[in-house]
C-alpha cells in the first residue's frame, strides 16, 4: 500500500537476493502470510537453497540455485521482489531509496547485501575477481584462450580453481607456507597436493597416527586462523558444469610460489620499458630461465620474481558490501568492515538487522564457533534474523539459534568430502593445545585439536564417518584424556564409547 508521497509501505523489508536475503524473506513470508515482504535486489536472479539436508545436529548440506525472482514470488505470493539497487538508507525515517527513484517505508529492515571480491587492484582489465557462479562463468570465457594464468589467494576458491583448471599453466601465489590455509593446515595441504599433479589413482599407503604439541613442531596450527579471513560466496560445487580447460593439451601444470604477495602489476608496455626479466614456467627446482614470450600482463611478486600471463585471478577473499548503507547512518562497523550485529542479528540502529556476509558477529561467541563468510552461515543467519525480527515485532523473546553453538561446515575439495568442525585450525586457542593426526595417503586425513583433554575442533577429509561422533564430543566437552592416542585408533570403534 502507498504511504505519504507515493512511498510503498511494508512491515518488513530485506535488501539482497543472495542466500541470506532470500532465506530471510522466505521465513518472514511464511510467518506473516498476510503482510507484504519487500525483497530489494539489484540482480534479476536470486539465489535459492535447494536439496537441503540436515546431515547431523549442526552439519547441513544444500545446493544453491540461481532462479528468476518470479519463481520466489510464485512460492510466496506475499514476497514482492523489487529489482533495483539501493541508493540510500534513511534509517531515522525508516526509508529506503532505490536507484530507480522509488521509496519504501519499512517497520523492520534486514540488510543482506553480501560482500564483494577483494581485488588486488581495481579497474585493471586483466585482473578478474572471482566470488560466485557469475564470475566463474566470465572466468571460463577468458580461460578458453589462456596459456598461462596467475592465481592469487589461498582460500577455498583458489584451491578449487587451481585443481579444476586443465591445459593451462598456473602460477599460484600464496602468502602462507601451505595451500588452503583458510580450511587446512600444512598437513592437510600435503595430503591434498598429490591430487594436483596426479594423472592416475595412487594406491592408499598406510600412514601412522601422530600427535603434535606446539613447541618447535611444524604443525603450528595458525592461532589467527580462518576467523579473520573472509570466505566466499561460491558454493562447494560451483565449478560443476563449467568447462575449465585452457588451450594446452596437458592436464595439470601448477607452480606454487609461497610466502609472497603481489607487489605490482605491469601492463605489457610498462614491462618492456622496465627492462626487467620475467621467468618461464619452472620445470624443476633450479630452473630460472628468462621468458622469451611477450605476455599481455606481468605480475611482480614480493619475492622479486616476475611472471607474464594472460590474466590474473584475484581470489583473495571478500569485503562486506556496506557502501550504500553507511551514508548518513551511524552504523557500528566491525574490524573486518561488516555491520556489527548482536546476538539477535540487530545492528546498532533501531529496527535494522543484518545477516550473511555483510555482517560481523559481535556477540560473545560459543568457544567452538566463529564467523566465516560461507554459504552455510549465510543461510543460518538469514533464517535466524527473520526469527528475531518476527519475535521483536510480536514482542516475544527468542533464544540464540543452535547452529551458532558449533562451527560446522561440509564441502568438497579435490573430490574429497571435507568436514570442518569447531576450532579446526586452533583458531584463537593460543599455544595451549595439541593436535592428533591419522592419515592414510590418498584415502583419508583426520585431525583433531585437543585442549585440556577436550576436543575443540576437527578436520575430516575423505569418507571417515566420524563427523557425528566428533560433533558430539566437541559439543559435550567430555574429558577424553584417558583415551590418549586411542582416540584415533582405526581398530577401535570410537562410537561404541560415546553413544
Amino acid at each position: 500500500m502507498a504511504g505519504p508521497g507515493g512511498a510503498a509501505r511494508g512491515r518488513f523489508a530485506v535488501v539482497g537476493g543472495g542466500i541470506a536475503g532470500v532465506t530471510c524473506a522466505e521465513q518472514l513470508a511464511a510467518e506473516f502470510p498476510s503482510e507484504d515482504i519487500f525483497l530489494v535486489t539489484a540482480s534479476p536472479v536470486i539465489k535459492a537453497v535447494t536439496n537441503f539436508k540436515q546431515v547431523s545436529k549442526t552439519l547441513e548440506e544444500f545446493d544453491v540455485e540461481e532462479q528468476p525472482s518470479s519463481l520466489l514470488e510464485k512460492r510466496y505470493p506475499n514476497i514482492r521482489v523489487i529489482q533495483s539497487g539501493v541508493k540510500q538508507l534513511k534509517s531515522d525515517e525508516h526509508k529506503i531509496y532505490t536507484e530507480d527513484g522509488k521509496e519504501y517505508i519499512y517497520e523492520k529492515l534486514c540488510l543482506c547485501a553480501g560482500a564483494k571480491p577483494k581485488l588486488i587492484v581495481e579497474g585493471n582489465p586483466y585482473v578478474l575477481g572471482i566470488r560466485d557462479t557469475d564470475s566463474a562463468q566470465a572466468f571460463q570465457k577468458n580461460l578458453a584462450q589462456a596459456e598461462r594464468i596467475v592465481v592469487v589467494g589461498n582460500g577455498g576458491i583458489a584451491l578449487e580453481l587451481v585443481y579444476e583448471i586443465q591445459g593451462c599453466e598456473v602460477i599460484w601465489a600464496i602468502k602462507d607456507k601451505a595451500i588452503g590455509n583458510t580450511f587446512f593446515d600444512a598437513g592437510a595441504a600435503e595430503f591434498l597436493l598429490p591430487k594436483l599433479t596426479a594423472e592416475s589413482q595412487e594406491t592408499p599407503i598406510e600412514c601412522k597416527r601422530t600427535k603434535y604439541t606446539l613447541e618447535g613442531s611444524e604443525e603450528k596450527g595458525r592461532p589467527t586462523g580462518a576467523s579473520d579471513k573472509l570466505g566466499s560466496a561460491l558454493g562447494p560445487d560451483w565449478h560443476e558444469g563449467l568447462h575449465l580447460k585452457g588451450t594446452k593439451e596437458f592436464s595439470h601444470k601448477v607452480h606454487i610460489e609461497i610466502l609472497c604477495e603481489v607487489k605490482k602489476i605491469h601492463l605489457q608496455q610498462e614491462f618492456i620499458q622496465l627492462q626487467r626479466t620475467s621467468l618461464t614456467f619452472p620445470k624443476g627446482e633450479k630452473n630460472v630461465e628468462a621468458d622469451e614470450v611477450l605476455w599481455p600482463v606481468y605480475v611482480e611478486l614480493t619475492n622479486g620474481k616476475i611472471y607474464g600471463c594472460n590474466f590474473i585471478v584475484s581470489a583473495t577473499g571478500v569485503v562486506p558490501n556496506v557502501e550504500p548503507f553507511l551514508d548518513g547512518n551511524n552504523f557500528a562497523v566491525g574490524e573486518d568492515g561488516g555491520l556489527r550485529v548482536d546476538k539477535h542479528m540487530h545492528t546498532s540502529l533501531p529496527d535494522v538487522y543484518a545477516a550473511g556476509d555483510i555482517c560481523t558477529a559481535a556477540w560473545e561467541p560459543s568457544p567452538v564457533w566463529h564467523q566465516m563468510r560461507l554459504w552455510t552461515q549465510a543461510r543460518q543467519m538469514g533464517w535466524y534474523a527473520a526469527k528475531c525480527m518476527a519475535a521483536d515485532a510480536l514482542g516475544e523473546s527468542i533464544d540464540m539459534d543452535f547452529s551458532f553453538e558449533l562451527f560446522a561446515h561440509i564441502t568438497k575439495f579435490f573430490n574429497y568430502k571435507v568436514v570442518v568442525l569447531g576450532k579446526y585450525n586452533a583458531q584463537g586457542l593460543g599455544s595451549d593445545h595439541e593436535l592428533m593426526l591419522r592419515c592414510t595417503k590418498g584415502h583419508e586425513y583426520v585431525k583433531v585439536v585437543m585442549q585440556n583433554g577436550r576436543m575443540m575442533g576437527a578436520v575430516l577429509i575423505g569418507e571417515t564417518d566420524l563427523e557425528e561422533t566428533f560433533e558430539n564430543l566437541i559439543l559435550n566437552q567430555m574429558d577424553l584424556s584417558a583415551y590418549g592416542e586411542d582416540l584415533l585408533n582405526p581398530d577401535i570403534d570410537i562410537e561404541d564409547y560415546f553413544d
